[in-house]
This record gives C-alpha cells, structure tokens and sequence, in this order.
C-alpha cells in the first residue's frame, strides 16, 4: 500500500509510523545506525510490501491491470487501495481521517532530530500539501497517480490509473475488501508476536 496504508498499518503508534514510512528509503539489510524503534519501522515496512505482493486478490487481479498498466500495475494497487481505504475509513477506524492524519502530523514535529534532511524535507511537504486528506476522491487518485508516474525513471502509463481504476472499479473493490479484511487480522498477529 502508498503513505496511508503503511500509516494505518502502524498499530496507531505514530512514532512507528514514521518509521514504517522511512523504511521506503532504506536497503539492504544493515540496520546498525538505526534505533530499536526505527529498525522496527523498517522491518514492518518491508512486511506490509510483501503482504500485499503476495496475497491471493491482489495476485488475482494483476494480469487484468497489467493490460492496461505494463510495468505499474502493482503500483497502482497501491494505490488504489491507500484510494479505498481513504473512502471507507470509517469502516477501519473510530478516528475521523482528518483527525487521524493530524495526530501523525504532530508527531513527524516532536521527531524531527533523529532523521535525515531528505527525509524531513518529504514529510514537511506531506504536511504542507496535506496529500492523504484528499485521497478519497477521484480527483485525488488521479493526483496520485500522476505524481507517482512523473517519478518513474521510465516511461508509464500512470497517467491513465484513474481510468483504469474506473474500468475496473468492482474487481479492484472486491479485491481491497478481501485483502483487508485478511491484513487486519495478519498483523493484528505480526503485532502481538513481534511488538508486545
């Protein structure tokens, strides 16, 4: 999943959360330099990828994607289901989004020294643009999908993931429902075995 759905996926520890989105510009497998907390994130961030790459609804709808979206279609799932969970949030959650993305707004401020400037630099600008407040609409989506295209050192056809996601609206939900409902529950364990 994008920023929203590793966020969530945190256990609502948003000192994790930070964490968990830094582990996108961490390689390899050296940890050393890192805290026990950041390390946790890393390693979390890493089993979220691998959780959706690998779970049965999303394997089953990639060939149709793929069509439409060469190179990108996992991508776009991503996407889509950061899109989905956006526009059903309140079925995920007792805290309002808005109030939700705040807290974790808050807590970037009082962590702000123990990171790199590139990666502050990339939070301030979440902050600023405050991108996961309008990921619930189509508008959104297609914002996403755009950006993340422009990023892709190679050509893309990101560009048309609104499209592609309204050609194929009722397999993509179907699919998004189905994965959630098995990832609450996986890490709900993955928590317990490994964070208690």
């Amino acid at each position: 999943m994008n920023y929203l759905g590793h966020i969530y996926f945190s256990n609502n520890d948003f000192e994790l959360a930070i964490a968990n989105l830094f582990g996108d510009y961490v390689k390899g497998a050296h940890f050393d330099q890192y805290s026990p907390k950041i390390v946790d994130g890393i390693i979390l961030h890493r089993e979220i990828d691998n959780y959706i790459d690998t779970h049965p609804s999303v394997k089953k709808i990639l060939p149709t994607l793929r069509i439409s979206l060469p190179k990108v279609a996992g991508i776009a799932i991503d996407l889509y289901f950061d899109h989905l969970l956006a526009k059903n949030w309140s079925q995920f959650h007792t805290t309002p989004l808005n109030e939700f993305l705040q807290s974790f707004y808050n807590q970037i401020q009082e962590n702000k020294q123990i990171y790199p400037a590139y990666y502050l630099d990339y939070l301030q600008k979440m902050i600023e643009y405050n991108w996961m407040s309008h990921y619930s609409s189509a508008e959104g989506l297609n914002k996403m999908c755009n950006g993340v295209s422009q990023k892709l050192s190679f050509k893309n056809q990101l560009v048309n993931g609104l499209h592609v996601y309204n050609m194929h609206q009722t397999l993509i939900e179907k699919a998004f429902f189905e994965y959630m409902s098995d990832a609450n529950e996986h890490f709900l364990h993955y928590f317990s075995r490994n964070m208690s």
